[in-house]
């Protein structure tokens, strides 16, 4: 379960920038493609935050869908995978969201 590692990831970034604060709220936005699983990063997020100024912080998760624009006529089309087929018939997609994994903003008192 890589969700762990990148849970300890967000927790160690989160402590990092709050400085001697405790941190009351954490939100993410996770891809619906980032091979991220958002009910994992919640189980692993309150093992992850115990003895940290994260310990008390709720997380909310914004999942992101995917979307990808068509190469060949410039339509935008959501993808549930990394690849897709436009109404064009084309198979040239680019992915332009739904890979992301950030943090989005945090709360501190």
């Amino acid at each position: 379960m890589h969700e762990l590692g990148v849970t300890r990831n967000i927790v160690a970034i989160v402590t990092e920038h709050a400085g001697e604060k405790l941190v009351k709220r954490v939100s993410l936005d996770i891809g619906k493609l980032s091979a991220i699983m958002p009910e994992a990063i919640r189980f692993c997020f309150d093992v992850c935050c115990k003895n940290t100024p994260l310990e008390k912080a709720t997380l909310e998760i914004n999942e992101i869908p995917g979307l990808g624009r068509c190469d060949a006529c410039g339509e935008e089309i959501e993808l549930l995978q990394l690849f897709g087929l436009c109404p064009c018939g084309s198979r040239k997609i680019t992915c332009i969201a739904g890979e992301e994994l950030k943090i989005k903003e945090m709360e501190v008192y």
